[in-house]
C-alpha cells in the first residue's frame, strides 16, 4: 500500500499526533526504543549550500518497525521545490511484513512541530510564573507555519506572534495568512517564547536580544557544523534535549558553543516533579528529529487508513 501526502493530510491530526509523540519521547528515554544513529550522506550534486544530503533513519518500537529516507536540499527554495522530501516504510515487528509505504514530507513537517508542542507543554508551566502570551519566530517557511498550528493546539493564551525572516516579503506573507505580525529580528527575539526554524548555517538568534527568562524552541540547524543560536544564547541557558544522545551528536548549536545538556525531554515528561526547570534563567529546548517520531506518525496514518478501508491492508 502506498499512501500519498494528500492521504496522509486527510487522516493525520495534531489532536492525535501530539499525545502520541509525547509517549514516544517517554518510551525513548526509558530505553524502550531501538534507534541507531541516522546515517547521513552528502549528495555531491553541487558546491556550497546547493549540496544536498540524504539520510537513512531506521527504528524499532512497540509492535512496529520503520525506516525513513529523507533528503534536504537547501537550494530547492530557489527552484520552487520543498527543501525536505521523504518516504517512510512501516513494517510489522512480529513478522517483518511491510505494511505501508507513505510519503514522509508531511509526516516530517508535522512530527517536528508536534515535538515542539510537547516541549512547550512540559516546560512553559514549570518555567513561567504566568502563562506566556508572545511568540517570536525566526523563519517563515514550512516549519514556521506548522509550528503555529501545533502550538495553538496546546497554548490557548497565545495572542501575539511576531515573524522575522531574512526575506521580509515572506514574513509579511505568512503573517497575513496566520494572523501574526511581520517583525524585526529584535522584536521577534524579545518575545517570551522564541522559535528558531531557519535554514541558517551561522547564528541568527543572539543572546543579547533575548529576555533573561526566555523559552527558546530551537528546531533548525540540524548538523554538527551549522547553528542558529550564538554562544551567548547557548551558554546562558538551561538546555533540554529532545534526546541527549542525538543532540550531543548532531547539534552544531551545542557542539560549536561548548554548551552542555542539562535534561532529557522524555525524562521530564515521565517525571515533571524531578525536572527542576529554572525560572530565573533562559531555557532552550533543542530538537534534531528522530526516527521514532516518524514511526509514531506513520503508525497513526496506517491505523487511520485501516479503520477507513481495512481491505486495503
Amino acid at each position: 500500500m502506498y499512501i500519498s501526502e494528500q492521504e496522509v493530510r486527510a487522516v493525520l491530526t495534531y489532536d492525535t499526533l501530539i499525545p502520541a509523540i509525547r509517549q514516544a519521547l517517554i518510551d525513548f528515554s526509558a530505553g524502550r526504543v531501538n534507534q541507531p544513529p541516522r546515517m547521513i550522506l552528502r549528495a555531491g550534486n553541487a558546491e556550497g549550500h546547493r549540496n544536498g544530503w540524504f539520510a537513512i533513519m531506521p527504528v524499532v518500537a512497540g509492535d512496529f518497525m520503520a525506516v525513513k529516507t529523507v533528503t534536504w536540499y537547501p537550494a530547492n527554495d530557489e527552484l520552487g521545490l520543498h527543501t525536505h522530501m521523504a518516504v517512510v516504510e512501516l513494517l510489522n515487528r512480529a513478522t517483518g511484513e511491510p505494511l505501508a509505504l507513505m510519503d514522509g514530507r508531511l509526516i516530517t513537517e508535522m512530527r517536528t512541530a508536534a515535538v515542539s508542542a510537547v516541549a512547550f507543554s512540559a516546560l512553559a508551566p514549570a518555567h513561567f510564573e504566568t502563562a506566556p502570551r508572545t511568540l517570536g519566530i525566526l523563519g517563515s517557511g514550512v516549519q514556521a507555519r506548522a509550528h503555529i498550528t501545533a502550538l495553538r493546539q496546546v497554548w490557548p493564551e497565545l495572542n501575539d506572534i511576531r515573524i522575522w525572516s531574512r526575506n521580509p516579503a515572506n514574513a509579511k506573507k505568512l503573517a497575513g495568512e496566520v494572523g501574526a505580525t511581520a517583525a524585526t529580528i529584535e522584536q521577534a527575539s524579545s518575545a517570551e517564547v522564541v522559535l528558531t526554524v531557519t535554514s541558517a548555517q551561522t547564528p541568527v538568534l543572539r543572546g543579547e536580544l533575548l529576555r533573561p527568562n526566555a523559552l527558546i524552541l530551537a528546531v533548525g540547524a540540524t548538523g554538527a557544523t551549522i547553528r542558529e543560536l550564538d554562544d551567548a544564547a547557548m551558554l546562558s541557558s538551561f538546555i533540554v534535549a529532545e534526546s541527549r544522545s542525538c543532540v550531543e551528536r548532531e547539534s552544531g548549536d551545542l557542539l560549536l558553543s561548548g554548551a552542555k545538556v542539562h535534561a532529557d525531554l522524555g525524562e521530564i515528561l515521565a517525571n515533571p516533579a524531578a525536572a527542576n526547570i529554572p525560572r530565573d534563567r533562559r531555557v532552550i529546548s533543542k530538537s534534531v528529529g528522530m526516527a521514532v517520531e516518524d514511526l509514531t506518525a506513520a503508525r497513526l496514518v496506517w491505523q487511520a487508513r485501516q479503520s477507513i478501508s481495512p481491505d486495503n491492508a
